[in-house]
């Protein structure tokens, strides 16, 4: 089984707080047909970009995120699928739960050290 990353492209600001009571109980549903499934490997929400801090390879620490844009990540899901399309079926509910874009993307296959 191939690992993917699942990403929540998100937009600044606030979302709806009607449209959230919906969007928190889909994600319930689809977390929870994820693990069911087997499928289910970590998940998490991060806090707003404003939150991060980038560490330079120079040492050098700068508050923000490391690009300014209008979207950023804002949660991911790692998840096993058995190939590309099937990562992309659970890429599409997780799009239709967050009303939001996902990146599905493979994890390189790296051999243990």
């Amino acid at each position: 089984m191939q690992k993917y990353l699942l990403s929540i492209y998100q937009p600044e600001g606030e979302p709806d707080p009607a449209a959230m009571v919906r969007i928190v109980a889909d994600l319930h549903r689809f977390n929870e047909e994820l693990r069911e499934s087997g499928s289910w490997v970590f998940t998490g929400g991060l806090h707003a970009p404003g939150t991060a801090t980038v560490v330079r390879p120079d040492g050098m620490l700068t508050d923000g995120p490391y690009v300014e844009g209008k979207e950023h990540i804002g949660g991911i899901w790692v998840i096993t699928a058995p190939d590309l399309d099937a990562a992309l079926e659970w890429g599409r509910k997780a799009a239709a739960a967050t009303t939001l874009p996902i990146e599905v993307r493979p994890f390189q296959d790296v051999e243990p050290y």
